[in-house]
């Protein structure tokens, strides 16, 4: 709703308010499938037996969860590229499709995302993995053998890969603004120094949602463990993330957040009146 009125007044949303309103519209979806999820378990867990609820239900997860990596990665390069100023032809790419070219660079990564991720896991989750074969030793052998041929390159490609590129750029960023402050600072010219607010609060960003990566692959590595009160906490933690990620994004936006104040504030004022 915050980048639907700065639609409507300057008729133009910037790369990082395009890629926040991704994220919004992403963490809702996520935020809905995993309440139904948590939903379900709790109060009726039989139609997670259903083969096809258990399959649309975990892909949705894991495929609106490697989007919202790409799209850290895209609000991190964004950031990097804006910041920093690198004279690296790669760099200079990186900027100019940010600028010009965001929307089609995030339907494909949709795109790509969705190639990565939900074929695979449909094959993968095709069979109910509550139902027993005859010959179980033999198809245990065979779903761990597919399990694992799809998870490492789909990891990989979905959740490795981002944070690796998102890493990068919270250094290079972070990097250039250490040497950028040392040189203002011993610089004698006498030059008042510039406001880095701006760019202290994408840095911030940039850690925070390479935090909420860490806790997603905790949750996962939980799942693993054959413990009902790890695997309670695994659950928290991914019901939980989407919110966090949000509350992330608000912090980072000073429109997001002056528009959900200023609406505040008339309400409020509106209610003391009559």
């Amino acid at each position: 709703m915050g980048n639907l009125d700065i639609i409507r007044k300057k008729g133009k949303l910037s790369p990082s308010d395009v890629i926040f309103l991704g994220k919004g519209i992403v963490n809702i979806l996520l935020q809905c499938v995993l309440s139904l999820q948590a939903i379900l378990l709790v109060l009726s867990p039989e139609i997670l037996y259903i083969s096809p609820v258990f399959v649309f239900l975990n892909t949705s997860v894991y495929f609106l969860t490697y989007y919202s990596f790409w799209l850290t990665f895209w609000l991190s390069a964004h950031y990097c590229t804006s910041i920093t100023n690198l004279s690296y032809e790669f760099f200079i790419w990186i900027k100019r499709i940010v600028s010009n070219f965001l929307s089609h660079l995030l339907f494909l990564t949709a795109l790509g995302v969705f190639i990565v991720s939900v074929p695979g896991f449909w094959t993968v989750f095709g069979e109910s993995p509550f139902q027993s074969p005859e010959n179980s030793t033999e198809a245990s052998d065979i779903r761990v053998h597919k399990l694992f041929s799809h998870f490492v390159p789909a990891n990989t490609l979905g959740c490795i890969l981002p944070f690796c590129l998102s890493l990068l750029c919270l250094v290079l960023t972070f990097s250039f603004l250490l040497r950028h402050v040392w040189r203002v600072k011993n610089n004698d010219s006498g030059s008042t120094r510039p406001n880095l607010q701006a760019h202290v609060t994408a840095l911030r960003t940039i850690f925070f949602l390479l935090l909420m990566f860490t806790f997603f692959c905790m949750s996962q590595v939980l799942l693993f463990l054959q413990n009902v009160l790890l695997l309670i906490v695994s659950l928290s933690l991914r019901l939980l993330s989407p919110s966090v990620e949000a509350a992330v994004i608000f912090q980072a936006s000073n429109k997001l957040r002056m528009i959900n104040l200023r609406r505040f504030w008339i309400k409020s004022r509106r209610n003391t009146e009559t």
